[in-house]
């Protein structure tokens, strides 16, 4: 068989059923193998959003996105997706095609180095020099993108090495990579310390973090929160890590969070950082908090624990399992709960957070009661990808999140994100409803995957919070430039409505709250794609 061909098999072997892509010449012979497989083929309009659609079936299946381009520009265009998913730990294999192999090095056309351009946001990568190392390198790749903290591997594959004969390729066990042993089991000691720990605590807290959802660990964070009576905050990836109306979910912190989460962590006197590395829009002085509170850092990725805040306790593993097995500890002989005062505390000041009325904003839509109906009206297990700017902390922060999943770009902080990821939310879980969340200007970096929608019939819903600003750059030069506002209005922006016409979306602008019910209640009478814009106050803000 040739090599292309042997890759195809190869992503068969691993269960790969769909794969994101544009192609180009460079990638020519694995497209005409993949023509005649099982795996579904989704042509996105630009391949940047490839690797977010990928990114976001990855998170909703559970299983290692697939995203392939072409050589040169098809290949960089790439980058951004692949960093996006890198700072969020999301598994990807992306596949490249690259220039004939005896061409490396002589600036051909479209020749890129891309293993040496991703090398900062990639776990590894593979250029494959002998068609017979292509089974073996396929093998490896799926094992590293999934096993450990997940992450993207990338595969740089010369068209040569497509084209060339290889002998049929062997089914391959779980490799055993020299150097690569990711540690799964929290060391026992470390665990009997931080139970000891949390019986000695008075104000302990959970901050959960995206980690809880690589490792799976949504019900085991919800059993042990509620066997010990713990109240949880979360970072913005861990946001549905425990439901959003539970009683003891305090909300999201950072500097773009909630007041009764940023108090919990200020007066805790215990602090267990599940899957979370709490950077900088997280905990802006974590030294301050680790001052005050004895820290317990659970992640499965060392470099991670006290990389942003000290760690008194560190324990490195998978979180599913270790906090198995603290709750464990916690459970048998005299079972431990937080003190009562304590809970009871911070409980009531995020139900009082909860009640403050919201003013009204005639003439326009009110954000933050938009997605709050918004929440109420999806169904229980309802995916919501926001973009980035002010409609992702509207979003963060007032959509209840139950038994679905809020899906951002959270590390990298990527805009363009939300409506490529809601392609691969749907793709991945097509019986689910779908809806992405943007501003106006986030929505012109991707407005180009309506027609990924239409040629695929995906039912994604998108809400655009049009305020004719780029609203967080605008906040920003506000609170800290003065006021002089630069390169931050949207003049020239089309008429969203009949740009959806145009595809044959069904769309509706909306003027004031007044007619959010029903027109969300619209939105989401079917299956069919549907674009809402709501005009929102230019100078509203964030929080």
């Amino acid at each position: 068989m040739t090599g292309a061909m042997a890759m195809v098999k190869c992503l068969e072997q691993q269960g790969v059923s769909v794969a994101f892509g544009y192609p180009g010449a460079a990638i020519c012979p694995f497209y005409d193998m993949l023509a005649g497989s099982s795996i579904r083929h989704i042509l996105v309009r630009t391949e940047q959003n490839a690797a977010h659609a990928a990114s976001g079936y990855a998170r909703i299946s559970g299983h290692v996105g697939v995203c392939i381009a072409t050589s040169g520009p098809g290949a960089t265009n790439l980058l951004t997706g692949i960093a996006s998913a890198y700072m969020d730990s999301i598994p990807l294999v992306v596949i490249t095609g690259q220039v004939r192999s005896d061409l490396l090095g002589r600036d051909v056309f479209q020749e890129a180095d891309i293993t040496g351009a991703a090398a900062p946001f990639t776990k590894h990568s593979y250029i494959v020099k002998q068609a017979e190392d292509i089974p073996a390198v396929f093998n490896e790749a799926f094992y590293i993108a999934a096993s450990g903290r997940p992450g993207p591997v990338l595969i740089d594959i010369p068209v040569d090495m497509q084209q060339a004969e290889i002998s049929d390729i062997l089914p391959h066990g779980r490799p055993d990579i020299i150097g690569y042993k990711p540690q799964v089991k929290g060391h026992p000691l470390q665990v009997r310390k931080a139970a000891k720990a949390l019986r000695e605590s008075a104000r302990p807290i959970i901050c959960a973090g995206g980690g809880v959802f690589s490792a799976k660990a949504q019900p085991m964070l919800e059993a042990f929160a509620e066997q010990c009576r713990i109240p949880v905050i979360c970072t913005m990836m861990g946001i549905g890590a425990l439901p959003s109306a539970h009683p003891l979910n305090l909300g999201m912190l950072g500097s773009h969070g909630c007041v009764p989460a940023n108090k919990a962590i200020r007066d805790a006197d215990l602090v267990i950082l599940a899957g979370a590395r709490v950077g900088d829009r997280a905990v802006a002085a974590p030294d301050q908090v680790a001052a005050r509170a004895k820290i317990i850092h659970i992640d499965i990725d060392p470099a991670e624990i006290g990389k942003n805040m000290p760690a008194h306790i560190p324990i490195v593993g998978n979180l599913r399992q270790v906090l198995g097995e603290l709750n464990k500890l916690m459970s048998e002989d005299s079972p431990w709960q937080a003190p009562a005062q304590w809970v009871e505390t911070v409980t009531d000041r995020k139900r009082r957070y909860d009640e403050k009325e919201i003013p009204d904003t005639p003439g326009y839509v009110e954000p933050k009661c938009f997605m709050r109906l918004l929440s109420q009206r999806m169904e229980d297990d309802a995916v919501l990808c926001a973009d980035v700017g002010q409609n992702q902390i509207w979003s963060a922060n007032h959509f209840g999140v139950r038994q679905g999943r809020f899906l951002t770009s959270g590390g990298m902080g990527t805009m363009g994100y939300s409506i490529p990821c809601a392609v691969g939310a749907k793709t991945a879980a097509p019986r689910r409803q779908v809806c992405a969340v943007c501003g106006d200007g986030s929505f012109q970096m991707s407005m180009m995957e309506l027609g990924t929608i239409c040629q695929e019939g995906l039912g994604v819903k998108i809400v655009i919070m049009r305020n004719t600003r780029l609203g967080m750059v605008r906040e920003l030069q506000d609170n800290l430039y003065h006021g002089v506002h630069s390169a931050v209005y949207l003049d020239g922006s089309p008429d969203f409505t009949r740009i959806a016409a145009a595809y044959g979306i069904p769309s509706r602008c909306l003027h004031s709250s007044a007619e959010a019910e029903e027109a969300i209640a619209a939105m989401l009478a079917d299956d069919r794609p549907y674009l809402l814009v709501c005009d929102v106050p230019p100078d509203y803000p964030s929080l």
